[in-house]
């Protein structure tokens, strides 16, 4: 029965993940998308995780610039019956963006070009639903979704003209959605091989306190997106002891991320 139900919804719950991320365009993934079928025992029940993930990305708003975050999260989970599961994120994350202070203006110098912010706090939720083909394969979807609670700040000096000047720059409202399909293979002593597409979308807002000569953002919100909204995914669930897992992932959009998670069920 459980299975007949799957069948008719899981190819509604895929097609919604995919055109819900590929249509949204007001949305940095942030961790692990993990196994396609849930670690939870059968019968429904818990399992808690927690990670480490870096991030690498393309963000652009004329010029293109390069992000990297790293990223450290726990998270709780419920899933039942091998083919759902619904969870959530608590982490913190920093955020640097490489020459975003580099000078267009001979007129103008500044003492770093890199922005660089330590340890916000963010939240993640997801769900995934998975139909499990025969005891080896299966096909799974999920959709992810990241909001960080605060900004990312960092302060600049330098000179424009002779004058010294000091100002910032903030970057506001980050957040993201991603959602994926892909399939899952089991092998020998339980180990979960998965790979697939997926589709993510992030925007944020920056603003830069007072206008600079030959500085790129003006005084303002100027929304700054994802180069890439498509890639790829691949990893592995391993079983460790006594109902612990390791995850390893990466994923790949224009740029190449990975990370790993310790998790536990209960």
């Amino acid at each position: 029965m459980k299975r007949k139900l799957l069948t008719k919804i899981f190819p509604l719950i895929a097609l919604a993940a995919f055109f819900l991320c590929a249509m949204d365009r007001t949305a940095a993934a942030s961790g692990l998308f993990g196994p396609l079928q849930t670690i939870s025992k059968q019968d429904g029940g818990l399992n808690t995780a927690i990670g480490y993930w870096y991030h690498e990305d393309t963000f652009k708003n004329g010029a293109e610039r390069v992000i990297r975050q790293n990223q450290i999260y726990s998270q709780a989970a419920y899933g039942a019956s091998g083919i759902w599961e619904a969870y959530a994120r608590i982490g913190i994350s920093d955020l640097k963006i490489f020459d975003v202070f580099s000078s267009t203006d001979a007129s103008t110098t500044t003492n770093k070009n890199d922005f660089e912010e330590n340890w916000k706090f963010f939240g993640t939720l997801g769900a995934k639903a998975f139909y499990p083909i025969n005891k080896i394969i299966g096909v799974g979807a999920f959709v992810q979704g990241t909001y960080y609670f605060s900004n990312f700040t960092d302060d600049i000096v330098g000179t424009t003209g002779g004058t010294p000047f000091t100002t910032d720059l903030k970057v506001q409202n980050l957040w993201d959605v991603n959602c994926g399909a892909g399939i899952q293979i089991t092998i020998p002593r339980g180990v979960k091989l998965y790979a697939g597409p997926y589709v993510y979308y992030s925007e944020a807002k920056m603003s830069l306190a007072s206008n600079i000569p030959g500085l790129e953002y003006a005084a303002g919100n100027v929304s700054f997106h994802n180069k890439t909204i498509a890639g790829g995914f691949a990893g592995a669930d391993i079983p460790l002891i006594k109902g612990f897992h390791l995850n390893l992932e990466g994923q790949y959009s224009d740029r190449f991320s990975a990370g790993a998670a310790i998790s536990f069920t209960y």
